[in-house]
């Protein structure tokens, strides 16, 4: 193909990303987006895109930072299998021999495999116990402990874990850490350190805060998600310090970027090793088969879509080989993988276009129009890589 036609039809395509993210922010559909697509490394679209609220009185800047909810748990099982890699556990290694107080059956069957599969036996739970504060780890995993029963046998139901999954993931890490760290320290050290992932802490750090873009849930999450310091019933998004393993990250597009080209690259960025090639092989296969994600099971169904499979593999979303509705898009490979969160945040790279997409919005969508959005915006931006 002629080099200039090639560059001119890429061009096409990533000005028709951009519109299309005007075009929905005009209807209404959401305020505003950072969005970054790189191929082989080399960035081909980055722009910050609306507001961060309905007003339009805060445009968004490329260095924005989002509360990034549940890509939060994308850190936690990155290095849960860098654990496995060291020896610290094993996929194999159940819950209750690290956690001796997540007994009774048939939960304490469940190993560190069903905690990344979300095939924990264990149904999936917004808060392990009513209005309670989720910045402490050690209050979460007491409230999970004493609230989050297993239903079913491990391995034989999918139920997307929102909370309960990554508290004891996280516990299981800082429990055998040979530092006796705290989760935040060893989320500090061994993962944003090492990418240099400046922008991205656990909770607001004083020196985002002028940067941090305030969650407008807009009606979308109803129950309180809250922190002992901050106000609202969303404080948790707020707080300074914040041990919540799940959804208590922050961070900005460029960071999320980084993560995924860490991943792109087989899990090394400029020198910094975080995983293995094998193991990202082995993580991005989809492990949970036909079996529905129950979660979005009722998502497809409220909406009039085909239910599909869960397509989880050892800690990431997978896009899979049946065209269903994706946030990965329909003309992405197979073999695409990444993470989401609720309803305003996703990443994703694809290994055979040899592409990453991170983008971080504001103004929280519903699930159904979420996907439909980001299966949009996933399909254009993969067509550039010509």
């Amino acid at each position: 193909m002629n080099h200039d036609y090639s560059s001119e039809a890429r061009q096409s395509y990533l000005e028709a990303l951009k519109e299309k993210i005007e075009h929905d922010i005009a209807k209404g559909l959401y305020y505003g987006a950072v969005i970054r697509v790189a191929c082989g490394g080399e960035t081909l679209f980055e722009s910050a895109i609306g507001s961060s609220d309905a007003e339009g009185a805060r445009p968004l800047k490329e260095d924005s930072v989002f509360s990034i909810f549940s890509l939060t748990k994308a850190f936690t099982n990155v290095l849960a299998l860098r654990a496995v890699e060291r020896g610290q556990l094993a996929l194999t290694t159940k819950v209750a021999d690290v956690i001796p107080e997540f007994s009774g059956a048939p939960r304490d069957r469940a190993t560190l495999y069903h905690l990344l599969t979300h095939t924990t036996g264990m149904p999936g739970v917004w808060t392990p116990k009513p209005d309670m504060l989720q910045d402490r780890l050690d209050e979460l995993l007491q409230a999970v402990c004493a609230n989050v029963h297993g239903a079913i046998e491990p391995g034989i139901r999918c139920d997307y874990s929102p909370v309960a999954n990554h508290v004891l993931m996280a516990e299981m890490l800082r429990r055998t850490d040979k530092h006796e760290r705290t989760f935040g320290t060893i989320i500090q050290e061994d993962l944003f350190n090492p990418l240099q992932m400046i922008d991205t802490s656990m909770g607001v750090r004083a020196d985002l805060r002028d940067r941090k873009i305030v969650p407008d849930m807009r009606g979308v999450i109803p129950i309180k998600v809250q922190g002992r310091t901050q106000p609202g019933p969303h404080s948790l998004f707020e707080e300074a310090v914040n041990e919540a393993p799940h959804v208590g990250a922050v961070s900005t597009t460029k960071d999320m970027s980084r993560f995924a080209e860490m991943l792109r690259r087989g899990g090394e960025l400029d020198g910094a090793r975080i995983l293995s090639p094998n193991t990202i092989r082995l993580a991005r296969r989809n492990c949970t088969g036909q079996m529905a994600n129950e979660l979005y099971r009722g998502v497809a169904l409220r909406a009039g879509w085909e239910s599909p499979p869960a397509y989880i593999g050892l800690g990431f979303s997978v896009r899979g080989d049946q065209i269903v509705h994706h946030q990965f898009g329909t003309l992405t490979s197979p073999e695409t993988f990444g993470n989401y969160g609720a309803g305003t945040t996703m990443y994703w790279i694809d290994p055979v276009a040899d592409m990453t997409f991170a983008c971080l919005t504001a103004g929280v969508m519903t699930q159904a129009a979420n996907i439909e959005r980001f299966q949009r915006l996933s399909d254009i931006a993969v067509s550039a890589a010509l």
